[in-house]
């Protein structure tokens, strides 16, 4: 089992950066494959990224392409997700999650593991 905690939310203006952290706890951290979700007002949670294990692969929705970028540090047992070039469209509460598929998992079921979410809010 493992245990995510996100942070690093907020509220920034349009076109704005943040960086989003997830800390891990609890079974090795580099034997899941990460991901991050969003979930904007009146809307269904959505994939945004993923990272394989190692690090060495990432996936990412188109909407967030060249903007959003995923990485993690296995030694410290963090997740990243380095968002610039932020839109008011972006605005969601974003989740990182853990999953035991291999491959590319995107759908919500193949995450077993969440974290509670962390708020991020656009200003135009």
């Amino acid at each position: 089992q493992v245990h995510l905690v996100e942070s690093g939310g907020g509220l920034v203006q349009a076109g704005g950066s943040l960086r989003l952290s997830c800390a891990a706890s609890g079974r090795t951290f580099s034997s899941y494959v990460m991901g991050w979700f969003r979930q904007a007002p009146g809307k269904e949670r959505e994939f945004v990224a993923l990272i394989n294990r190692s690090g060495g692969n990432t996936y990412y929705v188109d909407s967030v392409k060249g903007r959003f970028t995923i990485s993690r540090d296995n030694p410290k047992n963090t997740l990243y997700l380095q968002m610039n070039s932020l839109k008011p469209e972006d605005t969601a509460v974003y989740y990182c999650a853990a999953s035991t598929v291999l491959g590319i998992p995107t759908r919500q079921s193949d995450y077993a593991y969440w974290g509670q979410g962390t708020q991020v809010t656009l200003s135009s």
